[in-house]
Order: structure tokens, then sequence, then C-alpha cells
């Protein structure tokens, strides 16, 4: 009896053990196939998509054949009946009953052995990408992602469909004028193309999912496949050179440095730009870190045609002659949130040292800014993408990676992993 007893304590051990190990290393499930937009912010439903096992459940599941089908038959009849623009982008939207619907459906499908629990437990509980929702069941993580996936999905088609104000207006608007009567017009031609392209759809979600990705594209918001995929585009001497880097020669892992966007169309890098490049050189050149970060994409002024991140890695190798395989590029960051955020990601993505602090180099103005900006990353982001270390000068900060990083934020769709 005492050495059955052993054993299973020594069980349940060694089962905390591997939680423990597995949950230290998020960021690694980078499975994304083809199209990194939809990923990027629908990875539920693009992981449903890649499994033919869960595919073929739901598509067989005669509520949510139903319900495929109902979604179609909208998205059509919205070409005959449909006069304003309301009522086109209404007609592949998902209403509130329709998402209670898909998740009573999935919790019930969701059984132990199935499909189902397999992909939540093998894919997506190991992507970090819906971290927040501390649940134990796996039924319920399913849930909460099939929620977060048909929320974002409803709000980019009111942003880049309905006009509808995004959190920064001045960068993330919509392109089009949707009060103009020709608006109605390119709306009748998008729901008439749409349909055409998901004729053969059988899965309840891809007519809508379909319709906030066409959307993105028309307004030429493509921003989250930006030098995609970057590990093998333009980080790819940086990461050859982590696997060989003694990370014990140095006090910091990184030093990241936040973009500072110009205000002209045609100014490539600002000068404040310059300078928080050139601070950080100098501390690369002490030995503080062996790599810098460079965070920024292509934000201000709006529809700019220059990526803040590229441009100072330029900037540092061409002018400071800093070299390439020092430089790990961040070009999808939005905010200053999403540049510390944006950075801790790609710390855990490219196997950078998690409990080795980092170190952001910037200005004075935006260190006090980065200092008290919890409650702000809290509001946007509904959590803190990062954890502050000690404050070393005017323009030195130090922080430390969180899994909660990894967390897709489907309210900035230009920028949500």
């Amino acid at each position: 009896m005492k050495k059955l007893l052993m054993l299973v304590v020594t069980g349940f051990i060694c089962l905390g053990a591997y939680a423990q190990s597995t949950a230290a290393k998020p960021g690694f499930f980078n499975s994304y196939g083809k199209d990194w937009i939809q990923s990027k912010n629908y990875l539920l439903l693009t992981l449903i998509q890649q499994n033919s096992q869960v595919m073929s459940l739901l598509k067989n599941d005669a509520e949510l054949s139903k319900l495929a089908e109902k979604k179609r038959k909208d998205l059509v009849n919205s070409i005959t009946d449909c006069k304003d623009a309301t009522c086109f982008t209404g007609s592949v939207k998902f209403t509130d009953d329709e998402i209670k619907q898909v998740s009573s459906k999935l919790t019930a499908l969701c059984k132990p052995g199935s499909a189902l629990e397999q992909l939540v437990k093998t894919e997506l509980i190991p992507s970090y990408a819906y971290s927040l929702y501390k649940t134990t069941s796996p039924a319920e993580l399913l849930v909460k992602a099939w929620e977060q996936d048909a929320a974002g999905i409803n709000y980019t088609i009111e942003v880049y469909g309905e006009g509808k104000k995004p959190n920064y207006p001045l960068i993330d608007s919509i392109s089009f004028n949707t009060k103009a009567r020709r608006y109605n017009t390119l709306l009748f031609d998008f729901n008439q193309t749409l349909a055409a392209e998901i004729k053969n759809s059988h899965l309840f979600f891809e007519p809508a999912m379909r319709a906030a990705l066409l959307y993105l594209q028309i307004n030429e918001r493509q921003d989250p496949a930006n030098y995609e995929p970057m590990a093998q585009t333009v980080n790819k001497a940086a990461v050859e050179h982590i696997k060989t880097t003694t990370w014990s020669k140095y006090p910091y892992s990184v030093i990241l440095i936040p973009g500072a966007g110009p205000d002209e169309p045609e100014v490539a890098l600002s000068a404040e730009g310059m300078l928080r490049c050139r601070l950080a050189v100098q501390e690369y050149r002490d030995g503080r870190a062996p790599f810098i970060m460079p965070s920024g994409g292509k934000v201000h002024p709006y529809k700019t045609k220059f990526c803040e991140a590229e441009e100072m890695k330029t900037y540092m190798v061409n002018v400071l002659h800093v070299p390439e395989y020092a430089i790990i590029m961040e070009p999808h960051a939005r905010h200053t949130t999403t540049n510390m955020r944006n950075g801790v990601r790609l710390m855990y993505k490219y196997g950078i040292p998690a409990d080795k602090p980092g170190l952001v180099v910037t200005d004075k103005s935006q260190t006090n800014a980065i200092l008290v900006m919890a409650a702000r990353c809290e509001k946007e982001l509904k959590f803190v993408p990062y954890k502050l270390g000690k404050h070393l000068s005017d323009t030195e900060v130090e922080f430390f990676a969180v899994s909660e990083a990894m967390q897709i934020n489907v309210y900035e769709p230009l920028d949500p992993q």
C-alpha cells in the first residue's frame, strides 16, 4: 500500500513538474500556415481549418451545419435585399445569439478524448494566445477562445467596413468615406464577391472571417503579415547569432528601442528616432547586451510607407556600423504599450532567456511614461505584458518578460499577436 501511495504521489509531482516546464516556455507555437493575418487575429479558427478531424466533426454536426447554411444564405440575400451599409455588413457579422449557440455546441462537442479536446491541449494551450483565460477545463478555454475570435471578427468588420472609430483613429481608421453614395456600391460589390468565394464553404465561421480579412485587405491593412516569416528574413542573422550567444557575459538580454514616428509623410526616420538609436548603441558598445531591438511598425503618419523598426535598423547598420546580426527587428508595434509587449514576444519566440532582464533605452519623457504605463496597459490590453525592474537613469529602465504577452488582442487587428 505504501509503495502504491508513493507511486501516486510521484506521478503527481512529475505531472506538476511537466506543467511548470511547459508553462515556462510560451510562444514557440508558430504553425501559422500561409495566412499570417488570419492566424495572428483568429488562431483558434485557423487551427480548426488545419485539423481535418475537427473540421469533420464541425461540418457533420447538424446544428452547426444549419448555421453555416444560414450564414451563406444571409450573405447571398444581402445582394438583393440590402439598401444601406449596415445591412451589407450586418449580413456577415455574428449575432449575439449565434455566438452563444456556437459556445453551447462547442461545450457539448469538446468531450474527453475528442479531437476538439486534443486540439485545445496540444495546440491552443501551448500557443499561450488565450492565456488570460485561467480555466480548468479544455471546453471552457475552447469557448473563451471562440468568443474572442468571434468578437474580433465583428470588431474588424465594424471598424473597416462600417467606419467605427478604432482605439487610435488618427492612425488606424477606415480608408473610405462611409457617407458617400458610392460606398454602398462598394459594399454591394464586396458582398457579391465574397458570396462567390465562399459558396462551397461548410464551416459556420468562414463567411464572417473571410469578410473581416477582406475588409482589412481592401483598406490596405496587411500590417500583421509585414516581414513575415521574420526569423527567415529580416531577423535571420540575429536568430542564427542567438544560438551561439553566451548569455552569461551580459547583464541584459536585449536593448529595446521604442520607435518615434515622424509627422511628415516623406520623412523615413525622425530626429527623435535617431537619438534613441544612438543612446542604445552606446549601451551595446559598452557590453550591456548582445542584441538591440528597434520596435515600431508603419504607424505615423496615417498609412505611412515607412516602418519605424526597419528605418532604425538601417540607420544603425549604415550610419552607426552595428553588425546586422546584433539587431532584432520588431516591425509591428503601434504604441509604446505594444513596443514592450512585442519585444517580450520575440524574446520568447527566439529563445532569448526570459529570466534575464531586458533594458529599455529611450528619451527621458518616454522613460517617465513607461514607468507609469501599467494602468494604460490594463485599459488597452487588459493586462501588463512585462514586469519593470530598476529605473537606472533618465533614459534606462529594466524589464522582465511575462508569458501573458503572448495573448492575442483582437481589438487591434493591425497588430494582434
